[in-house]
């Protein structure tokens, strides 16, 4: 199973640019990495904070704090009053994008013919608001908005919304595969099926994501739940405007 990268360059927005300090690649025997990997949870850099007694932690369960010694753990978001900035999600941001480049050939893209922005977006067959997102494809397109798919199985990496997400990844023609599976047709089994299903719901909860449709724009930042066409094109444009 391939291994998610996710490289200390991605964190140029993360909180070490408000803190003294630079981030550490941890050492395996870091209390901190010892007592996260006891919980599951996979520390890939340790980085400054803004708030004194903590470490920024970027994780395979997304963004995560805890003491230098291990001992105390805080999940959640981390708000700069001064700035009301969200400093979690711009630690985020950066992850994703890197993240993202290392699946682009395993996605399922819907080009847009005159394409002027795209969007990534975490997709569960069976789950309501994909579908309802997936309808309106035509307008995105239109809108010059190219569609990239990346698996999310809402259930885990098991029953029947793993294995139909395994059929679409694995269909022939994975466009019309996960098309028709949104609008409810069964889909159809593929023997000896190898698709990075697994991966791709792995990446997607190091991206802090629980539940579909999770959309990521250019910058890294991620929607969480359905946005309508037009509404999607008006924040890619505000982004591009800066």
């Amino acid at each position: 199973m391939k291994k998610l990268m996710l490289a200390g360059a991605m964190l140029c927005t993360s909180l070490s640019a408000f803190a003294n300090g630079v981030a550490v690649t941890p050492d395996a025997n870091d209390p901190i990495v010892t007592k996260f990997a006891a919980l599951g949870v996979t520390v890939k850099q340790i980085n400054p904070s803004p708030v004194a007694g903590l470490k920024e932690l970027i994780t395979n369960k997304g963004v995560l704090y805890a003491s230098p010694d291990g001992q105390f753990l805080m999940q959640g978001t981390l708000i700069d009053l001064n700035n009301r900035s969200n400093l979690t999600e711009q630690a985020l941001n950066g992850v994703r994008q890197s993240g993202l480049k290392e699946y682009e050939n395993s996605m399922i893209v819907y080009k847009a013919p005159e394409e002027k922005h795209s969007i990534t977006v975490f997709t569960d067959i069976s789950c309501g608001y994909c579908r309802k997102l997936h309808r309106e494809l035509d307008d995105l397109l239109e809108l010059g908005i190219t569609v990239k798919y990346l698996a999310f199985p809402r259930g885990g990496l098991q029953g029947s919304g793993y294995t139909d997400l395994m059929n679409v990844w694995c269909a022939n023609d994975q466009q019309e595969a996960l098309t028709e599976a949104k609008a409810g047709a069964d889909t159809k089994v593929v023997k000896d099926c190898n698709a990075p299903v697994a991966e791709h719901y792995q990446l997607g909860q190091s991206f802090g994501i629980s539940g579909t449709p999770a959309i990521i724009l250019e910058d890294g930042t991620m929607i969480p739940g359905y946005q309508p066409a037009a509404a999607l094109n008006a924040a890619l444009e505000a982004n591009k405007a800066g």
